[in-house]
């Protein structure tokens, strides 16, 4: 599973290593790209077995891929470390307890109706005075924030004229956690001339299982989106940066399936990120007099797997009333990297520590971030310290700034 071509790319020059957050934080050669694709290319030509203790330095790695956005050879780093946790899992030499968290949380997150059973469940606890006990014999239950039954989300017309019809990822936690962000990018895109249809097959869009090293689970759910959301030519709008990385590389996973391979590259080509399609509703105007600092989290997945980092950023610059204000480390990793700060919570808590260390420097008002794992890791951090700042989705600002004429 792990391909020596993609191995080979890799000069070992080191111009990844300054941006490697785990190499920030540790230091050491191993926990870097360099010393992670040297690991991977002795296992692959069996002069180093797949050792826990190699697995560890893996599993440390979050995927943020910053390392691509500073190669200068083009390296696929992604790629290489999907085939190796692929290669991890399939010869099952993680332990135990590590297998069934990673199992067990991709049991409940990509969905939906789980995820909806699971905060009834925190609601219950919270109101029963028993959840900070919780909390502090599992850390990762900090992340979770106080959410009701949000409403469907439903298909909606454009306000006229109408320019044209997209699709939306309502997405798994996006859905249940966020879902006001989701209802913000279907009434910013209406305002904007914009039909928003919401396919009823579509689901999770298979980036936890790739993250965990399950190629298999990954490609199925790639499948079952490329079915639902079919061979139309408009948009196919995301919210979370995480699913649109994992959608626009649907014609990689699938490559090698003769049914799929060129429908799954049709439908990552349609991929967009809201932030780069909402642009006829900026400009809005503001009804809040009181200017805002605003600053900007660059979520991984959007900055460096998918290229996207002026969108969001012109969107903030253009609100009225809004001071905008570039953050320290932007594209650094927040330390959430999907499931990563649930199942390496004290690299996460760190990388989330240093992240809002920065936050607080910019003396800012508001965070705007557009993934909800990146949402949600800083809003933690930011609670735990008792701060004010808020933490939204550029599309959210936008959408508040929206006065009807």
């Amino acid at each position: 599973m792990i391909d020596p071509t993609l191995l080979r790319q890799c000069v070992h020059c080191g111009l990844c290593l300054d941006a490697c957050p785990t190499y920030l934080q540790l230091g050491t050669e191993t926990d870097s790209p360099r010393g992670r694709i040297h690991l991977i290319s002795a296992v692959a030509d069996g002069s180093l077995p797949l050792s826990p203790t190699l697995v560890r330095h893996l599993d440390l790695c979050l995927g943020c891929r910053a390392c691509e956005t500073a190669c200068p050879s083009g390296v696929r780093y992604g790629r290489i470390l999907e085939g190796a946790r692929a290669e991890i899992e399939s010869k099952g030499v993680r332990r135990p307890l590590d297998r069934w968290r990673r199992r067990v949380l991709l049991e409940i997150f990509p969905h939906p109706r789980r995820m909806r059973a699971l905060m009834r469940i925190v609601r219950a606890l919270r109101a029963a005075g028993i959840w900070r006990a919780v909390e502090a014999v599992l850390a990762p239950a900090r992340l979770l924030p106080v959410v009701g039954d949000a409403a469907p989300l439903r298909s909606s017309a454009a306000l006229p004229p109408e320019r044209g019809r997209v699709e939306l990822l309502s997405g798994c936690v996006a859905s249940v956690l966020q879902p006001e962000v989701n209802a913000a990018a279907v009434r910013v895109l209406n305002r904007s001339g914009l039909s928003v249809d919401l396919p009823p097959a579509q689901g999770c869009c298979g980036a936890l299982h790739l993250h965990a090293g399950d190629l298999d689970g990954a490609r199925r759910l790639a499948r079952a989106n490329i079915d639902a959301f079919g061979d139309r030519t408009g948009a196919v709008v995301v919210t979370a940066a995480g699913c649109g990385a994992a959608m626009r590389e649907y014609g990689d996973l699938l490559s090698d399936d003769p049914l799929y391979r060129e429908r799954a590259a049709r439908l990552a080509s349609r991929v967009r990120d809201v932030t780069e399609i909402a642009g006829e509703a900026r400009g809005s105007r503001i009804e809040n007099p009181d200017r805002l600092r605003v600053t900007y989290h660059d979520a991984c997945h959007l900055a460096h797997a998918q290229g996207v980092r002026e969108a969001p950023r012109r969107i903030l610059r253009e609100l009225p009333s809004v001071d905008f204000v570039e953050l320290a480390e932007s594209d650094v990793c927040c330390g959430s990297a999907g499931s990563y700060n649930l199942t390496e919570p004290e690299m996460a808590t760190a990388l989330g520590r240093r992240k809002v260390d920065n936050i607080e420097r910019a003396q800012v008002d508001c965070v705007a971030v557009a993934n909800p794992g990146c949402a949600l890791q800083i809003q933690a951090e930011l609670r735990r310290r008792g701060s004010a700042v808020r933490v939204a989705h550029p599309i959210q600002l936008l959408d508040e700034s929206w006065r009807e004429s």
